[in-house]
């Protein structure tokens, strides 16, 4: 079938709207027609070069839509179901996943590298090249072939910009508290860096009833939507991590149980990290480039048993996950129809960017409309 999908052509080059063709789904995958796709900073990172993706390939991880067709062997959805999408396709048999680390399944990350599906090969092409998928899923388009795996069946009642949401950058800010963290009513908790992702650990911290929770950023404005969202106490970046972990002691009282790290940027992390308390830990979510080092002060770490957790999508299990997250929104114990900030065309995509970049947004959703 032919499809519209946003390319980019190569790291650091143009996105391009253009015309793809899409193949049937093979075994064990699904075409989904997308209702929305959000608009993740890891895009962005395959676009500046921090995690280089294979090109040419259409961006995109966050999607939520309608199965339209299924490939022999499917099971866990059916034509007409309702879909989140998962960028995590697990195996269910490797090591990791027999260790009920599903998201760090060692069949699918290779697999991840080709730009392929699981089997390594792409399902899109555009004058008989291929285009390549970026996390399986490339969800700036008007639809798309994945895994099985990757299909999170939903209620008809979840909005699709929701769905797309948990799909990623939700999921990654609310695990780290919940999962990687295991954060509990009472603990002090920052947030250092309010985007998407940590202010969606913001709205997590919240709802398990953490208190008091710092938002730490450097731009004003995402501070005082953090305040918007529940944060007790902000703290504006300062010239050094050193004299922002000090404000960040002193708002919080003393230290915090947990720093969620959100930005991947060093300089943050060595502020997370200062900001905790005895026993505290910093949660790492953010992606750094490759080459980037984080300097730490040594004798804190078993002088006051100060922890550094690495967190990648949440520790999030989306099977079990992503249904607790969706009761949870409609409760409105997480309310995450208040991170979309900007809703903008399939050929909005740059757009989005650089409203990203201009921290002039939380979370962009791309509309794709689709059949209802």
């Amino acid at each position: 079938m032919k499809v519209r999908g946003v390319v980019l052509e190569q790291t650091g080059g143009p996105l391009t709207l253009t015309e793809l063709d899409l193949a049937d789904p093979g075994p064990e995958e699904v075409l989904v027609r997308l209702h929305a796709s959000g608009v993740c900073h890891s895009d962005w990172n395959a676009v500046d070069g921090t995690a280089e993706s294979i090109c040419p390939v259409v961006l995109g991880h966050e999607g939520g839509g309608v199965v339209e067709a299924v490939g022999a062997g499917v099971s866990r959805v059916a034509v007409g179901d309702h879909v989140a999408l998962s960028w995590t396709p697990s195996c269910g048999t490797c090591d990791e996943c027999l260790r009920d680390l599903p998201w760090h399944c060692s069949t699918a990350w290779p697999a991840m590298a080709t730009g392929g599906l699981m089997d390594g090969t792409t399902r899109l092409a555009r004058d008989g090249q291929p285009v390549y998928h970026y996390s399986f899923l490339s969800t700036f388009a008007e639809a798309c072939v994945v895994p099985e795996r990757s299909c999170v069946r939903i209620d008809g009642d979840i909005p699709f910009e929701i769905a797309g949401l948990v799909g990623c950058g939700v999921s990654t800010g609310v695990g780290a508290v919940w999962r990687t963290a295991g954060v509990r009513p009472g603990d002090r908790v920052a947030i250092v860096g309010c985007g998407g992702v940590g202010l969606s650990a913001l709205l997590a911290a919240r709802a398990v009833g953490a208190e008091p929770i710092v938002a730490v950023d450097a731009a004003e404005s995402k501070l005082e939507f953090a305040r918007e969202l529940g944060a007790d106490r902000t703290v504006l970046v300062g010239p050094t991590p050193e004299e922002t972990a000090e404000a960040v002691r002193r708002e919080s009282g003393g230290g915090v149980d947990y720093a969620i790290e959100a930005t991947g940027r060093p300089e943050a992390m060595q502020t997370a990290f200062l900001s905790t308390r005895r026993r505290g830990a910093a949660v790492l979510i953010g992606i750094p480039w490759a080459d980037a080092v984080l300097e730490l002060p040594a004798l804190t770490i078993p002088r006051m048993e100060r922890r550094v957790l690495g967190s990648i999508y949440g520790s999030t299990w989306p099977e079990r996950d992503f249904a607790k997250t969706f009761d949870l929104y409609r409760s409105g114990r997480l309310p995450l129809d208040k991170l979309v900030t900007h809703r903008l065309p399939l050929d909005g995509v740059e757009r989005a960017f650089d409203l990203m970049r201009a921290n002039e947004a939380v979370r962009v959703v791309l509309d794709l409309g689709g059949p209802s």
